[in-house]
């Protein structure tokens, strides 16, 4: 049997004498783009999603298919449960991490933009909100409500009796629900803030800051100790507004910003001289900014040259 390197999952694919795949490599692929998005979205890292779904592979590879019944559900437990021993490893290394800890911002295709329980799913709002879980319930929150996943099988994922399982989805949902944004607001409304945010930014507009962001705004940045960043959040629309400009003001610098889709929802990429500087994803609620995530952290910037296919199927 020949075998070929493959970029998606890092190793060596078994492949038939005629060039097909054998069976257990071409229900891995099959499924790539959902285990991801259950492992990012359990792990808020790319990377680490990455390094969960070759875990993913390596234990795959090793079942008798024969006695799987249902190869989607079981390599989503396996992945879950990758992802599960990740979690509990990066929550250790958050703590040591300097200054506000934000996602890894993903360029997303149109599609996901579309797909509004996909983009409300990933977007820096919930996948922050989520991170106020902890690892088992931030599992079964994910599994039960974005992929519709079974109590008896999450239960299987994550080493708990189905009745455990539902408790904790109870819980985890009502944390959840108290802490989401009010409403989805439509791709529309979220452009329109996003440009009026823009146009203010580029311009250092104060009062065009003012009357694009809510008087509760949150702004959060993460520099990772590598780039600036404020080393707490900054809440309320004046301070937001005259830290914005007044930072502008005192570097003089050549800022230009590009608008794009991160994790399914309108955001900027901001350039200067040229150079990425950072992403800005921002939460809309009533037509107004609620809160901005500014990642300027360069490990974390990888994911927005190139679009990461997303899905919840």
């Amino acid at each position: 049997m020949n075998e070929r390197r493959d970029a998606g999952t890092g190793t060596a694919e078994p492949m038939a004498g005629d060039g097909r795949m054998d069976p257990a490599t071409e229900a891995f692929l099959a499924h790539r783009n959902l285990l991801f998005t259950v492992a990012y979205e359990m792990l808020g890292s790319a990377a680490d999603a990455e390094d969960a779904l070759q875990e993913t592979w390596l234990r795959w590879v090793k079942v008798d298919l024969g006695q799987v019944s249902d190869q989607r559900a079981y390599l989503v437990r396996i992945a879950t449960r990758r992802s599960l021993d990740r979690l509990r490893v990066m929550k250790r290394r958050k703590e040591e991490y300097v200054g506000p800890w934000l996602p890894e911002p993903l360029l997303t295709a149109p599609d996901v933009a579309e797909d509004v329980e996909l983009a409300e799913s990933v977007s820096m709002a919930l996948m922050l909100v989520l991170e106020t879980l902890s690892p088992t319930e931030r599992a079964v929150f994910v599994l039960r409500e974005v992929f519709d996943v079974g109590y008896e099988e999450i239960a299987a994922a994550v080493g708990k009796t189905p009745v455990t399982v539902r408790q904790i989805a109870h819980r985890a949902r009502r944390h959840v629900d108290a802490r989401r944004p009010r409403e989805v607001v439509s791709l529309s409304q979220a452009r329109a803030a996003v440009e009026s945010f823009q146009r203010a930014l580029e311009t250092r507009d104060l009062q065009g800051l003012l009357d694009v962001l809510a008087p509760e705004v949150v702004l959060v940045s993460d520099g990772g100790g590598v780039k600036q960043a404020a080393a707490r959040p900054i809440i309320g629309a004046g301070k937001v507004a005259r830290m914005i400009v007044s930072g502008l003001g005192k570097a003089q610098i050549a800022l230009t910003s590009e608008p794009t889709v991160v994790n399914g929802n309108p955001a900027l990429v901001l350039r200067v001289d040229g150079e990425i500087d950072g992403v800005i994803a921002v939460r809309v609620e009533d037509a107004r900014i609620t809160g901005l995530y500014y990642v300027r952290n360069p490990q974390k910037l990888t994911r927005i040259a190139s679009e990461t296919p997303l899905t919840l199927k």
